[in-house]
Parts: structure tokens; C-alpha cells; sequence
């Protein structure tokens, strides 16, 4: 793997970046983020410089910098390591983002399972505000900006920007119909950026360096690094930070992974693919850089594996769209059925596959759009059944029902 100047590696003072981006225009600091190229961390992956300019040019007195730090997705903790070294840097992110937009009030929405982690942020917080770089007219530039924490209640789908937009208010955590945008009326009805924090840490380092120099840091025609949660069956599990577009199988080497089966790459729904696949790149034209990646090895019952995370979308299904309400509980049905050995061909699972493809159609948001991968890849790679029926009693073509 090619050595690059990551941004662990790149550390400066903090407020730095936010000093600069004072400096300069607003219109300035949304172009310089939207020539870097990058695109939300979190694993959506929309340009960060799309959205803030969206919001920016959005006609409102009042506006909004939300940080995403609802880390619920399985096997993803890099958010979490962020925020426990570097709140300062995330905070003044988000400063830099209110600037850039014409926002003076920024919330840390964070993960319910994250309480110990206040006292960090609120640190960070404090120390930013001694500096003058939080608070009213920072460093004399007329430019105001503070943070508030607000935990969030558990919920897997507040991941999805629009749901955490409707917790925020007090509202039962459920996507929103779109249009209208959070760019022009999100959070109280007004325009509101929502990025993940990883997103907001990058940010001043590209103000620092630059757009080119982030641009440089990626592989391929990818821009910038990606920070990668990994663990499962490998000797170093932890927090690495590589180039996007870099192949998985560098990633495994630094982690230690040996005897692969299987690898889950970001998160239940993402993709899980067999060992000889791991040539693929880390990216948002492949293998999706969500920021999870699980390891399994030889010993592992795959199909197991799909029960457990089949069975987390059903209990996180909001349950407000037909699709993702029905459809993961008929997906569960089919691995149950698997499991009891009541079907022994891949020709019983076709009205299966085709339920995951009206799912991915059909569902409301994210959660259901995406809940149907582990299933289609893990039956797909890793669960041997005979092409045709073998027992006679399987609802396919070949059996008598």
C-alpha cells in the first residue's frame, strides 16, 4: 500500500482551521470543501459541498449545524474514538460549517449508548470557548457560534438524517417524506446540514490544506481517507485509517485477519462477501465504505450469522413503511425455514429474492432499502443448496405444493 500523510498522522492546533476559514468567504470555504471532493462519511455519501452549498443559498435568518453521532451500526465504533480524542476538532468542524452556511447553533446528536462521552465533548467545548473560537463574535469576525448535546433514545433508524431530525423535535423517530430537504427545511422547519463525525473532523484540515492536498490522499479517483471500524475474527482489532479506494485486502493485513470466510463491509447492510473477493476497493462505486467491517473466519455457520442480523432489522424496523415492516419478517421466515431444513433448493427462495428486490424499490428510507443485502449475499455465497428440489415438498416447481 502506497504511503500516504493520513490525517492521524496531521495533527494541528486546534481551532487552526477554524481561524483560516474566518479568513476567508463563506462561499469560499463551501467551494473549498466542495473541490476536495468529499462526500459524507457516514456512508451515504453525498458531497459534503453539495449540501452545504444548498443550505447556504437557502433564504432563512435561522439555520442549522447537526452532527450524526448515532453510531448504531453493528460492528462500528470509529465515531466513538473521535469523539473521545477529538471533540475539539469535530466541534470546530461544525463551527466551520455553520460559517460556511450562515448557522450559529450547532447539536451533537449522540448515540444513547455514548453517555460517558458528554463530559469529553463538553470539555472540548469549554476549551474551545476559553480560546474565543465558540461563542459570540468569534475572533472579532461577527461570526457566532455555539453547541449543544442532546442524546438520542436508542434507535437504529435515527441514523437515517430525517429521522434524527424528527427525535430532535420530539417526535417518535421516523424518516420524513422528501421533498421537502433538510437543506431547506429541516430541523424546526428550517434549512439544516446533518453530517457524521468524521465528515466534521475533516473539515479543517482541508481548510488547512487545502482541497488538492485532500484529493491527493485517496486512491484511484477516490478523494481523501476513510477510517475504518474492524474486528471479528482477526489478531488487531481497532480503528485504521487508509486511502479510500483502497483495496480491502490492505485493511485485512493491517488488522491480521488470517483463515477468511467471510467479510462484512459496512455493517449488516452492507455487503458481505467471500474471501476471494477482497481484492475489491473501498468505496462508494464498491464495496460500501460505511466505516464497519466484521471478519469471519472458516468456523463460522454463516447462515447463523444471517439470523442475528436478520432478526436486529425486524426489532429496528420503524415500522412505518409496508416493505420494511412485512418484508424483513418474511425474510427472517425464509432463514427459519433454512434452518429447520425445510428448503433444500435454491428454486423454493425466488419469491424470497424477488420480496428483496421490492423492498430495495419500495421502502420508505435507508433501513428498508438496504436490510435485504446480508440475505441476498450471505444465501447467495455461503448457504449450499441443490438447484433443484430433493424432498418433493418444497413450495418450488419441482415439489407437490
Amino acid at each position: 500500500m502506497e504511503k500516504k500523510v493520513l490525517l492521524a498522522e496531521n495533527q494541528p492546533e486546534f481551532g487552526a482551521g477554524l481561524e483560516k476559514a474566518l479568513e476567508m468567504t463563506p462561499a469560499d470555504v463551501v467551494y473549498e470543501i466542495r473541490d476536495s471532493g468529499m462526500k459524507g462519511r457516514g456512508g451515504a455519501g453525498f458531497p459534503t459541498g453539495v449540501k452545504w452549498n444548498l443550505a447556504g443559498a437557502s433564504s432563512s435568518d435561522v439555520k442549522y449545524v447537526i452532527c450524526n453521532a448515532d453510531e448504531g451500526e453493528p460492528g462500528t465504533f470509529k465515531d466513538r474514538l473521535l469523539l473521545e480524542k477529538y471533540s475539539e476538532r469535530l466541534i470546530e468542524g461544525m463551527a466551520i460549517g455553520g460559517y460556511a452556511i450562515g448557522g450559529s447553533h450547532g447539536i451533537i446528536y449522540l448515540r444513547a449508548e455514548y453517555p460517558y462521552l458528554i463530559p469529553a465533548i463538553e470539555k472540548a467545548r469549554k476549551n474551545l470557548m476559553n480560546k474565543g473560537l465558540l461563542g459570540e463574535n468569534i475572533k472579532g469576525s461577527g461570526f457566532s457560534f455555539d453547541v449543544e448535546i442532546r442524546p438520542g433514545a436508542g434507535a437504529y433508524v435515527c441514523g437515517e438524517e430525517t429521522s434524527l431530525i424528527e427525535s430532535l423535535e420530539g417526535k417518535r423517530g421516523e424518516p420524513r417524506n422528501k421533498p421537502p430537504y433538510p437543506v431547506n427545511s429541516g430541523y424546526l422547519a428550517k434549512p439544516t446540514i446533518v453530517n457524521n463525525v468524521e465528515t466534521f473532523c475533516a473539515v479543517p484540515h482541508i481548510i488547512l490544506n487545502g482541497s488538492g492536498w485532500y484529493s491527493d490522499l485517496g486512491a484511484g479517483d477516490c478523494t481523501g481517507t476513510k477510517l475504518f471500524s474492524i474486528s471479528g475474527d482477526v489478531e488487531k482489532p481497532g480503528v485504521y485509517e487508509i486511502p479510500m479506494g483502497a483495496p480491502l485486502k490492505d485493511l485485512l493485513e493491517l488488522a491480521g485477519a488470517k483463515d477468511v470466510q467471510a467479510v462484512q463491509v459496512g455493517g449488516a447492510s452492507g455487503s458481505t462477501i467471500p474471501a476471494s473477493e477482497i481484492h475489491r476497493a473501498l468505496s462508494f462505486k464498491d464495496l460500501p465504505p460505511g466505516g464497519s467491517v466484521i471478519v469471519f473466519n472458516n468456523s463460522v455457520d454463516m447462515i447463523e450469522v444471517l439470523a442475528n442480523f436478520m432478526e436486529f432489522f425486524v426489532h429496528e424496523s420503524c415500522g412505518q413503511c409496508t416493505p420494511c415492516r412485512e418484508g424483513n419478517l418474511r425474510l427472517m421466515d425464509a432463514i427459519h425455514l433454512i434452518i429447520n431444513g425445510d428448503i433444500c433448493c435454491v428454486e423454493s427462495l425466488t419469491p424470497f429474492f424477488e420480496l428483496a428486490e421490492t423492498m430495495k424499490l419500495s421502502s420508505k428510507c435507508g433501513l428498508g432499502q438496504t436490510s435485504a443485502n446480508c440475505f441476498i449475499d450471505i444465501i447467495n455465497n455461503f448457504v449450499e443448496l441443490s438447484g433443484e428440489c430433493e424432498c418433493g415438498e418444497c413450495n418450488c416447481e419441482g415439489g407437490d405444493e
